[in-house]
């Protein structure tokens, strides 16, 4: 195998597949990528078993192959280079030559026959959507999450594929945002499944705002195909993302969601959003929640600690009893910050019922409340 390559472009292919190589790997081959040479193009893979990537880049090569080399340290190499263009060359004992300038290296690999493959989804539930879209609701939802690992089955995000629309919910006991949006699903083709959080993670860091993704999942693994619509630095055609789902079944959220909230008001989000954060300051550990109370046209946003107090005033529309409420504000604030509209809805009933955070789609944000006082 040999290849010429633009430096900057191969440091870039292995910039997207290396951060799925844990430091610790149950296997020396998983701290290798997968270097395909063919055509006019390289193809860089790495697993971690869990999680798999692909990214192909252009390349002029005269000697098709395949090879597997340390990835971390074939990725410092690159990026340490001297020359904008470079040489990769591999011998029939799985050594890689790597030339440029008058800087030459030399990288002992493993053959590629023991390199895991990437599943393959064929007759599987398949969608395409807008990268826009599927980031988009990503960000509105993810914040949600559980970080609790004895919780493993809401350490992710849910994905429905319902009749009419592709929902998005995530949950840590405490708070759920959901988000939607409609996409035509045939009745055959509907089905669900929890992605992991660390591939939520990897598959935002990915999308963009141009182009598609095509969904494909079993009820075992998930795929992203996620395409390339434009040389970015020297990336062909898509992204090829792997991942295993959570098993088993997400707890049925809808019955989290308030059937009856009573009151609404509308507020300018990122108004809202700084008034949260500036009362959030004066609250500690003994006392960490902020007080929401409605009276009247006002509502105030109020903590205080033994430090001291906030009070913040924002003037609204409301025409029902008073109301007081406390909340985590960082749970108050996540959706506020996820969201783009300039308004969002707040619904609530009594202090001892949830608030919800609304936008004016498909989004919304169920946040427990916490006892007065506290």
């Amino acid at each position: 195998m040999k290849f010429k390559i633009n430096r900057d472009h191969f440091a870039n292919g292995l910039s997207q597949v290396t951060n799925v190589v844990g430091t610790r790997m149950s296997m020396p081959i998983l701290a290798n990528v997968l270097i395909e040479a063919e055509g006019e193009t390289v193809s860089l893979t790495t697993t971690n078993l869990d999680l798999g990537i692909r990214a192909r880049i252009k390349a002029e090569v005269t000697a098709s192959g395949i090879i597997t080399l340390p990835v971390k340290k074939l990725a410092a190499i690159v990026t340490a280079l001297p020359s904008a263009d470079m040489t990769v060359e591999i011998s029939t004992t799985n050594r890689a030559k790597i030339t440029s300038g008058g800087s030459v290296f030399q990288l002992m690999g493993l053959p590629a026959d023991q390199f895991p493959a990437l599943t393959t989804f064929a007759n599987q539930h398949s969608f395409s959507l807008s990268q826009s879209d599927i980031s988009s609701l990503l960000k509105k939802v993810h914040y949600a999450q559980s970080v609790d690992q004895n919780r493993y089955i809401l350490n992710g995000v849910y994905f429905s594929f319902e009749t009419d629309k592709l929902v998005l919910a995530a949950t840590d006991g405490r708070r759920l945002a959901t988000a939607g949006k409609a996409l035509s699903i045939a009745e055959d083709q509907g089905g669900n499944l929890i992605l992991p959080a660390k591939t939520v993670v990897e598959l935002q860091r990915l999308l963009s705002d141009e182009g598609e993704v095509k969904i494909s999942f079993n009820e075992r693994q998930v795929s992203f195909i996620i395409q390339i619509t434009k040389s970015e630095r020297g990336l062909v055609d898509n992204i090829h993302l792997v991942s295993k789902v959570v098993e088993g079944n997400f707890p049925n959220y809808k019955q989290v969601v308030p059937k009856e909230t009573t009151h609404r008001i509308e507020l300018e989000r990122e108004l809202f959003e700084e008034c949260v954060r500036r009362a959030a300051l004066m609250t500690d550990e003994k006392n960490s929640s902020i007080k929401l109370t409605v009276d009247g046209n006002n509502l105030e946003i109020s903590a205080e600690s033994a430090e001291g107090e906030a009070h913040e005033k924002i003037d609204i529309k409301y025409d029902g009893p008073k109301v007081e409420i406390a909340f985590n504000p960082q749970y108050l604030g996540d959706p506020l910050r996820a969201l783009v509209d300039d308004a969002v809805f707040f619904e609530f009933k009594d202090e001892m019922s949830p608030g919800v955070v609304k936008d004016k789609e498909d989004f919304l944000c169920v946040v427990m409340p916490q006892r007065l006082g506290t």
